[in-house]
């Protein structure tokens, strides 16, 4: 008798990854912030199932503030205030200033409150001594790693016990996982892998979802 025909191992196919992102529906807000966002030079804009999974995390933990390192274009903080309290606060923070237009843009079409946004125009090294450690539920990485890389304690730092720390685009096309690899960027992504999984204080994970996304729980 011969067996079931059994999926690949990981279940990762592009149906399934396509599947993933029509679950995952976004307003029409969101898809004219995607379609902006992907016209902007920096990091692609977040899949609907990354999305969908940080609306998630930020309401598992009951999130009030959230740093986005990189406003993605407005993208990725209407998905996370989605799962944010409706008194949350996002800071968003890019030292791209089309990325910022982009992002007031998409908020404003949105009908977000002026008070439930903060944007910050500068880089991680300029901005991050200038927020209060241990005072944001979640910190989200959605700008290229090469920006934040160096700055992994301070962004953990700002995050408090049991809140999240997330990497977007960890997968970087696979090529996090070929050794032969050694482009800028690639380098960039194995040492914010390392360091968050050596760190004794974060329990993490890698999601397969989109360009993979790097979790980070906070212990005491």
């Amino acid at each position: 008798m011969t067996s079931a025909r059994q999926p690949p191992p990981g279940g990762g196919s592009a149906e399934g990854a396509a599947y993933a992102d029509r679950f995952a529906v976004e307003s029409p807000e969101m898809e004219a912030a995607r379609a902006r966002a992907a016209i902007l030079a920096g990091s692609p804009p977040v899949q609907p199932a990354v999305g969908a999974t940080l609306a998630l995390l930020a309401a598992g933990v009951e999130a009030r503030s959230v740093v986005s390192i990189g406003s993605g274009g407005g993208l990725a903080g209407l998905w996370l205030m989605r799962g944010m309290r409706t008194d949350g606060v996002l800071t968003a923070l890019d030292g791209d200033p089309e990325q910022l237009r982009a992002t007031r843009k998409a908020f404003a079409d949105a009908g977000v409150a002026p008070s439930r946004a903060r944007m910050i125009f500068g880089t991680p090294a300029e901005v991050l001594p200038r927020l209060s450690p241990g005072a944001y539920d979640m910190v989200v990485c959605d700008g290229p790693p090469r920006e934040y890389s160096g700055h992994l304690g301070a962004l953990r730092d700002l995050v408090r016990v049991g809140g999240t720390l997330t990497c977007h685009g960890l997968l970087d096309g696979g090529r996090i996982a070929d050794r032969t690899a050694r482009a800028p960027q690639t380098v960039a992504w194995r040492e914010i892998a390392r360091t968050i999984r050596e760190d004794e204080t974060l329990l993490s994970a890698v999601l397969p979802i989109g360009t993979g996304l790097l979790v980070a729980t906070k212990r005491a």
